[in-house]
């Protein structure tokens, strides 16, 4: 079996699995919780892995590796920058978030942060969030068909275009079949995948480089300075800011819809205990794995036209062509699977909580499928007409949602009561100083747009906090 023949196969195989799946979630999906949360019956396995999935895909499996090859061992920052972000997520946020979105029967992170409907900031919240989220999401999901569709394309020498709409109709069909079950357990299928394949490659590349000794040589010998660097060469106080900058991408995670939906999704304690173990180890062999694998392929090879195609480059160089035809076809679809989840919390942003803010109840299901869409048409105009480095737009969009939900979410969860104006006050603050930061001229490490959008929006949301005395314990609002 030819290469070509072998990701073909496989690809197939793959997408009927989706299909199948999005039919059996169909059954599932009976009203908007169902479509939204899957009805609060997430088991720890399946939140683990679709929540780690979620937040990673694209941007680990060609990102960072990717950075890995390009900034040697200064990347290595990448590893605690992104596992705090899990530790801070599943030790802090998913039990209280479990708890206090049931207690207000909330079924979108807006909706938790909004607060009461009847307060007068409640729609200018619910609005201001939901424009945030379709904003972020847009460039966000475009970057995932974007890199998807480049690899179909040199695998099946397709036109890019072409191999981007075919990734799209799949994704499109599971998720508006089942919502939030489809979308679930097929993150979970593409969790595996890339754990399996962030253990696989690396090992080889590593192997082929001869040990971690000959690792370290090597990446010292192609060092432009001969000398092995964790700022990339930036000095002095530029150097802290690389640090800093990077490190920074960790307090993203709390703020990210289509992940924290998770554990307001989840079943029971004993679910979330046992997704709290699985995640953070998935990060730990994922992140590892992404990282070892750039750094093996910057000794390996001497240049590649793209520094985020090293992953297809190092397994269509040391693997059987089968082998390797399997593997690039297995984790292209697990490539896309943030998209999914990216696609479901837009619909939820549109379809629900904007029209909550108006005062009406939601449009149901047909609206919600609606939306995604035309989400789904948007970002593949996007991902066509409008490509960009994989890397910075998904960093971009998560530091923007970052920085938007994370600091309200955070005192919320802290058992503090935050007036309604400050919640709105921070999100805007968060949002709108991280576009503006995006467009000034990059620093190290990006430290002003992941750091001082996030800090304003926190003080804002501190200074917000009313009755102290009073603040209201982990399960108050």
């Amino acid at each position: 079996m030819s290469r070509t023949h072998a990701i073909l196969v496989t690809l197939i195989t793959y997408k009927i699995a989706l299909i199948a799946i999005g039919i059996w979630a169909s059954r599932r999906t009976h009203d908007d919780s169902d479509f939204f949360l899957g009805g609060r019956r997430l088991g720890g396995w399946v939140a683990a892995l679709s929540a780690s999935a979620s937040s990673s895909s694209a941007w680990t499996l060609l990102g960072v590796s990717g950075a890995a090859y390009a900034w040697g061992l200064s990347a290595l920052w990448l590893f605690p920058a992104t596992v705090s972000g899990f530790l801070i997520n599943w030790l802090w946020v998913a039990p209280r978030l479990m708890t206090m979105s049931r207690e207000r029967d909330s079924l979108t992170l807006t909706e938790f942060l909004a607060g009461d409907r009847g307060d007068r900031f409640y729609p200018a919240i619910m609005r201001l969030s939901a424009a945030a989220i379709l904003f972020s999401f847009l460039f966000y999901v475009a970057s995932q068909f974007q890199a998807a569709g480049h690899a179909f394309a040199s695998s099946f020498g397709l036109s890019t275009s072409t191999a981007i709409v075919v990734g799209v109709i799949v994704i499109v069909a599971y998720t508006l079949l089942g919502g939030f079950w489809a979308v679930s357990v097929t993150d979970t299928l593409q969790g595996l995948l890339m754990a399996g394949a962030a253990v696989f490659l690396p090992l080889v590349a590593l192997i082929q480089v001869g040990g971690f000794g000959e690792l370290v040589e090597g990446l010292r010998t192609v060092s432009t300075t001969g000398q092995l660097s964790l700022t990339r060469n930036y000095p002095g106080i530029l150097g802290l800011a690389f640090i800093l900058g990077t490190l920074g991408i960790g307090i993203g995670y709390p703020g990210q819809p289509h992940v924290v939906n998770r554990f307001m999704a989840l079943r029971d304690r004993a679910a979330l205990s046992r997704g709290r173990l699985i995640s953070i180890a998935w990060a730990v062999v994922i992140y590892s794995g992404m990282l070892l694998l750039g750094l093996c392929g910057r000794v390996l090879f001497a240049t590649v036209a793209d520094n985020e195609q090293i992953f297809f480059e190092t397994a269509n160089q040391l693997l059987p062509p089968v082998v390797a035809g399997v593997m690039v076809a297995a984790v292209l679809s697990a490539i896309m699977s943030t998209a999914d989840s990216q696609l479901l919390v837009a619909a939820s942003s549109i379809s629900w909580d904007w029209q909550r803010a108006g005062g009406h109840e939601a449009r149901g299901l047909t609206g919600s499928r609606i939306v995604v869409i035309i989400v789904s048409a948007i970002a593949t105009m996007l991902a066509i007409f409008a490509p960009a480095a994989i890397f910075s737009r998904v960093l971009f969009a998560w530091s923007a949602l970052g920085s938007a939900f994370g600091p309200p979410l955070l005192v919320r969860l802290a058992g503090h009561r935050v007036a309604p104006a400050a919640v709105l006050a921070a999100i805007a603050a968060g949002f709108g100083l991280t576009v503006v930061a995006h467009l000034m001229p990059d620093g190290p490490g990006d430290w002003i747009e992941r750091l001082v959008p996030f800090a304003i929006a926190l003080a804002i949301s501190i200074a917000g906090i009313r009755n102290r005395e009073d603040a209201a314990g982990p399960g108050g609002t």
